[in-house]
């Protein structure tokens, strides 16, 4: 597995996969080939499908065309074998003439991918032994650790200098998110709703008002990824609202320390790491449960760690945050990470609490593991058809279509 620093990515919404790995691919392109005369890049399967929506052709461009006359090819109908987030770049010289063809892949949480070896400018090393939940357990259990630990034996010694800034991100978000109102940009007229009901939860009762609270922070995080703010990947843009919801939420509080917050951040991260070995954290390959389904699981795991569970009511926690997600659809309206996404991720948040809490009452002995909920999971998200894989033609979806 590689680092968690791939897990969280900072950057500008709103889609990892279809706003962010494009203009990281746009990069490396252009730093190949700065002498292009002209470039053509096409997007095929979801990219295309839900590519407008996401701004996909917005984020190539501006990398690209300052330098040269770009022209974006869309191709929805094409899925390529390796991954449904395909993209061909073609370099031009003054004659028209192809000098070079490039093809990579989205596969989620803004990382990019080859299909074969690929080369290290898109592929990072390895730095984790254990990439299996059950491996990763037994360990703590034989050596008296906790997963936090497991991560800082395999992290280099700048991963707690990283983590404070994720998680500086991830609070100056729920900030921003609280104070903004107004209608969300897209044709959908979307409103922003954190603030309002950061507001109205200060007039219930404690447990009400708790409630409240964690749906109105997730909220503030997932309206600020659709008007493209700066967010955390926790593990994607689509579902970067529910570990800082829940983070933000606790610490508030409970005043948990920094310091746990970031031990928290680490347990997460393993939790969305192996998912995406195992599985993905791509909703067009795998739906959305690949997305909010593993962020519930990463925030479930954080917030029983720092509620003093032990490495099996975390595993158990874990477990449930995404075994409760399994089958959910990816069928952002028009295309545009918003409806139902945002929704989503205030939901899922509380359903990470709701984890928390039924775990803590366990002595974290159960039937299904996390590994095998993973495992199911991409079953799942194999057999699901490609209309409710982020590409708008299905589910919710279905009698709207993405713009022109």
């Amino acid at each position: 597995m590689k680092s968690i620093k791939e897990i969280y990515r900072i950057g500008t919404g709103p889609s990892s996969s279809h706003t962010m790995a494009p203009r990281k691919a746009a990069e490396i392109f252009l730093k190949r080939h700065p002498e292009a005369a002209s470039f053509e890049v096409t997007l095929y399967g979801s990219l295309a499908a839900t590519g407008k929506g996401h701004m996909t052709h917005v984020a190539i461009l501006e990398v690209l065309e300052p330098h040269a006359p770009v022209k974006i090819i869309w191709e929805p109908k094409i899925f390529l074998p390796f991954h449904p987030n395909g993209m061909k770049f073609t370099s031009l010289d003054a004659e028209g003439k192809r000098t070079d063809v490039w093809t990579v892949y989205s596969i989620g949480g803004g990382a990019l991918a080859e299909e074969g070896d690929g080369d290290q400018s898109v592929n990072t090393p390895d730095v984790y032994e254990m990439n299996h939940m059950t491996d990763i357990l037994q360990w703590c259990e034989r050596t008296g650790r906790s997963y936090w630990e497991y991560v800082k034996e395999r992290e280099e010694s700048d991963l707690w200098d990283y983590l404070f800034e994720v998680w500086k991100t991830m609070r100056e978000a729920v900030k921003r998110g609280l104070d903004a109102e107004g209608v969300l940009p897209g044709p959908l007229n979307l409103r922003r709703k954190a603030s309002s009901y950061f507001i109205k939860a200060s007039g219930y009762k404690s447990s009400l008002q708790s409630r409240g609270l964690v749906f109105a922070y997730a909220l503030a995080v997932s309206e600020e990824n659709a008007s493209g703010g700066v967010i955390v990947t926790a593990p994607t843009c689509g579902s970067c609202g529910v570990v800082p919801g829940v983070l933000y939420h606790l610490q508030k509080s409970r005043e948990f320390s920094d310091t746990r917050i970031l031990r928290a951040l680490a347990t997460a991260g393993l939790i969305g790491n192996i998912v995406k070995y195992n599985a993905s954290i791509s909703g067009a390959e795998a739906g959305c449960q690949a997305e909010v389904g593993t962020a519930c699981s990463m925030a479930s795991a954080a917030a029983n760690q720092l509620f003093g569970g032990s490495p099996s009511q975390i595993e158990y926690a874990a477990e449930m945050g995404l075994e409760h997600h399994l089958g959910m659809t990816c069928d952002p309206v028009c295309g545009m990470v918003q409806i139902p996404c945002i929704e989503r991720n205030a939901y899922a948040a509380a359903r990470a609490l709701d984890a928390n809490l039924y775990s803590s009452f366990t002595d974290g002995m159960h039937r299904v593991s996390f590994d095998k909920v993973v495992e199911v999971m991409k079953e799942t998200g194999n057999d699901l058809p490609s209309l409710y894989k982020e590409t708008s033609e299905g589910g919710l979806a279905k009698d709207y279509h993405p713009m022109k």
